[in-house]
């Protein structure tokens, strides 16, 4: 399984910024002895990729380091051009995953899942917003018609639902924390608010019930899963209340729904704010190693999930 990573850009932030930068390459290190899983850099995107889900004037002066000083702080990162680069190459490595699973059946991008990212403005550590642009890429390219974004993240995904919120050929679900940050939700075509304190049981059947009327109103050609670690009870702004064996739950319910369908998933990893930064990375690797699990399983029905995308 290939999994595309751009850890080595790091922003330079200031002594005691919140986000945790370092989770990235701890990652890649946690999920290097998986086995079958292969490490490729994340190609850059260019703007006329960025352009499909953000408008000129923002992808210039997020570029350039002009934005007024509002939209910096609601990005919550000092510009840099190491942001700029990191943003593009997180935007690549989700349209690579999205490629690759095409064609393999799954992949992953070991960042990504910016999903605060707005059309014209950044928010919430999101610069540029993988998915939406991943989506329209791969529309733009012929591969897919219809894409489904699913969005596990404990915050709601409400740059993707503002960007996507008039589009017929995407279909956004949002399962996230009722109370949580945003404050001010954008309306998914599906959208799941929880209840602080949310454990493994009620997430997992909310989870289903959700997935079951995904597929009752919509046909997708792709999944784009993105797997937050923030849900886990140790994340310090999640408030829900899954162990790691609800994680694991929650993710085998998204790749098992995705394999009995023959569709292909492309994997993010979203936000993680663990008290201690090694929950956060053994609850993203856990992702990407039941994620490597599953890359087998389509590997082995290989020619029936290449008939149905060929059709």
């Amino acid at each position: 399984m290939l999994a595309f990573y751009a850890d080595h850009f790091v922003l330079p932030l200031p002594p005691g910024h919140r986000f945790p930068m370092r989770k990235y390459s701890m990652l890649r290190e946690a999920v290097a002895g998986v086995p079958g899983l292969q490490f490729r850099e994340a190609p850059r995107a260019g703007d006329d990729a960025l352009l499909l889900a953000h408008t000129a004037a923002y992808v210039a002066d997020a570029s350039a380091g002009t934005l007024d000083a509002a939209r910096q702080r609601e990005i919550g990162f000092p510009w840099s051009a190491a942001m700029v680069e990191r943003s593009r190459r997180s935007a690549g490595a989700t349209v690579e995953a999205c490629r690759t699973a095409l064609d393999e059946g799954i992949a992953v991008n070991l960042a990504g899942g910016t999903h605060h990212a707005y059309a014209d403005k950044g928010g919430g550590f999101c610069v540029f917003n993988d998915a939406a642009i991943a989506a329209r890429v791969l529309q733009r390219d012929g591969r897919v018609r219809h894409v489904a974004v699913i969005d596990l993240d404990v915050h709601q995904g409400n740059g993707t639902a503002s960007i996507l919120q008039s589009d017929p050929t995407v279909f956004t679900l949002s399962l996230h924390g009722e109370k949580n940050y945003p404050f001010r939700k954008e309306a998914s075509d599906l959208d799941v608010g929880l209840p602080d304190g949310c454990g493994d049981d009620a997430y997992a059947e909310a989870l289903q019930a959700a997935l079951d009327q995904l597929f009752e109103r919509f046909a997708p050609d792709l999944l784009i899963y993105l797997a937050g670690a923030d849900p886990h009870e140790g994340d310090r702004l999640g408030r829900l209340k899954l162990s790691m064996n609800g994680l694991a739950r929650r993710d085998a319910l998204v790749f098992e729904t995705a394999l009995s369908r023959r569709l292909p998933v492309a994997v993010a990893m979203a936000g993680g704010y663990g008290n201690r930064i090694e929950d956060t990375v053994a609850v993203h690797a856990q992702t990407v190693g039941l994620a490597a699990r599953y890359h087998a399983r389509y590997a082995a029905d290989g020619a029936t999930l290449a008939t149905r995308l060929a059709s």
